[in-house]
């Protein structure tokens, strides 16, 4: 064997270091220029991982970094980067990520980087700018040809994998994104991972700062933050339970479809016989918008509306908002629960809500009803299934007139599922 001569002899290069000293003042710009972040910012823990192409997060909030990607990006695009990266954490990109995957049966590695995609197009839209510096590549709706202002759910029924989003095939925010785990994650048991209760800690403390200082937060993070703000009350869980009971019941969301034939045609040769497939529900949910409710209590409702399309999930195309005093308004699809307009202020007369909801073409599945309660009910049961959220009131014994503040109205009915809310 011929030796090597000093000029063929190639030592082998050292591993490039993580540069921290550069990756932490580029999150100290992120937290100056976005100080309602700087708590989940620095909630973060940092890991070295080549593994990684730019920088991921994981479901227990640690932030991975490739030391060639932060060597090789300015300190103002690694900023944008940090707010990028925590945005998938606080919105619960992982969480709603393993939901609509169970809820509409998709799997494999081709999915999940669709998820990827549209959970950055919904971040993406309005994070950037105002001090913060759009990083290299950063995936938009605009340059997927899809509208802003939507959600991670609604981008994904707007797109598929193919030339025009060939080039993002590298991106890879990891398991904080789209709840897929990966290989190079520490998993549960790693170290300096955050428990369920600090996660949910960091993000109330986020959300207070934005809600205390509305102005200086885009529209996204401060609609994030009314939804975020609103701890969890037994009532509102089991107003969702009312509906996700509804809409999973007998017959409900259930059509007949000949794109998988019934396993009972094999007993009726030459026959093609279809089989039922569940389809998503379609509610409609009849705001009462009388003069007793108060404004608080239909600020209230409009929060129940955007957690009653999270129920379904997240087909706002399948909820539409109706507001009824004595008389039914407009049926609304829901775009945006804030958009919606809450017509009324006369008596109230809900029968007229029903009739115009079940009038409706397709007919829906489920109507919800957000009431104070104090109305006449339809005498017979409707053909979907009924849940009442009443707002709560104290009622004395006196005569049946609105006018009178004492009066004492009849009960919703049996065939309805009653669920009492309280008032945020």
């Amino acid at each position: 064997m011929t030796p090597r001569t000093p000029e063929t002899r190639r030592t082998p290069a050292a591993p490039l270091p993580l540069d921290l000293d550069k990756l932490f003042a580029a999150r100290l710009h992120a937290a100056r220029v976005r100080p309602y972040l700087a708590t989940a910012l620095f909630a973060l823990h940092t890991v070295e991982s080549r593994r990684v192409p730019t920088m991921a997060v994981d479901r227990h909030w640690r932030c991975y970094a490739s030391p060639a990607f932060v060597a090789a990006t300015p300190v103002e695009e690694l900023a944008g980067v940090w707010v990028h990266e925590i945005s998938h954490l606080l919105r619960d990109h992982h969480g709603r990520g393993d939901r609509v995957a169970r809820e509409r049966g998709l799997t494999g590695p081709g999915e999940r980087l669709r998820m990827n995609i549209a959970a950055d197009c919904e971040i993406n839209d309005d994070v950037f700018g105002e001090g913060l510096a759009r990083p290299e590549g950063a995936v938009t709706p605009r340059s997927l040809g899809l509208p802003e202002g939507e959600l991670m759910e609604d981008y994904l029924r707007q797109f598929r994998l193919g030339p025009h989003t060939q080039d993002l095939a590298w991106l890879d925010c990891g398991s904080g994104a789209d709840g897929l785990e990966r290989e190079w994650d520490l998993g549960p048991e790693g170290a300096h991972g955050l428990s369920a209760q600090q996660r949910d800690a960091v993000r109330f403390r986020v959300a207070q700062g934005i809600t205390g200082r509305p102005g200086d937060a885009p529209q996204g993070w401060q609609r994030w933050a009314q939804e975020a703000f609103h701890p969890p009350q037994a009532w509102r869980e089991l107003l969702g339970a009312a509906v996700r009971s509804a809409a999973s019941g007998p017959g409900t969301g259930q059509d007949y479809t000949y794109g998988r034939p019934s396993r009972r045609a094999a007993g009726v040769p030459g026959a093609v016989l279809p089989s039922l497939r569940r389809r998503p529900p379609r509610v409609t949910v009849i705001i009462d918008t009388s003069g007793s409710v108060s404004d608080a209590e239909l600020g209230s409702a409009l929060l129940e509306v955007a957690a009653i399309s999270r129920t379904v999930g997240g087909r706002r195309d399948l909820v539409s908002v109706l507001s009824c005093d004595a008389a039914a308004g407009v049926a609304h699809p829901l775009c945006r629960a804030e958009g919606i307009a809450l017509i009324g202020g006369g008596g109230t007369d809900l029968r007229s809500g029903f009739a115009r909801a079940l009038r409706a073409r397709p007919r829906p599945d489920v109507v919800v009803v957000l009431t104070d309660g104090q109305t006449p009910w339809p005498a017979a049961r409707p053909a979907c299934r009924t849940v009442v959220g009443l707002f709560p009131r104290r009622h004395s014994h006196g005569s049946w007139s609105e006018d009178d503040p004492g009066y004492v109205p009849d009960a919703p009915p049996a065939w309805a599922r009653t669920v009492e809310i309280g008032s945020s």
